[in-house]
């Protein structure tokens, strides 16, 4: 029999739901996203990144930089790219599509980071 660990949990749902509601969000937000759900998803951002164990510190503030920077980077390339092509398939929009997707991970991903990056300055700070 398997023991799970049971440490985390709030903060892997709180990131697995912001994850699916982003995308969601992403998918069928268009040109303009819902202010109201983009702050539900910051508010799950900030819930992620209170309950990161200090083990995972490390860990999540590199994936979580790796995710900021390539997000970024995504919806500035892809940006441009629907300036100068507007790329459509069967008439939706997917580069449209895709850059909503990742300026909704980019409302999880920016609080979880800021609230870990405090914690660790915090802990750092304690000696």
């Amino acid at each position: 029999m398997v023991i799970k660990s049971r440490e985390n949990s709030i903060g892997a749902r709180a990131f697995l739901i912001g994850v699916i509601l982003a995308v969601i969000v992403g998918i069928f937000s268009g040109s303009y996203s819902n202010p109201l759900l983009l702050t539900i998803i910051g508010i799950l951002g900030l819930v992620v990144g209170y309950f990161v164990a200090e083990k995972d510190v490390q860990t999540f503030l590199f994936a979580s930089v790796a995710s900021l920077i390539a997000s970024f980077a995504g919806i500035q390339g892809l940006a441009t790219d629907v300036a100068l092509r507007g790329i459509t398939v069967s008439g939706i929009p997917i580069t449209k599509m895709m850059i909503s997707i990742l300026g909704a991970l980019l409302f999880l991903f920016i609080p979880a980071t800021i609230v870990v990056a405090i914690k660790t300055v915090f802990s750092i700070a304690k000696v």
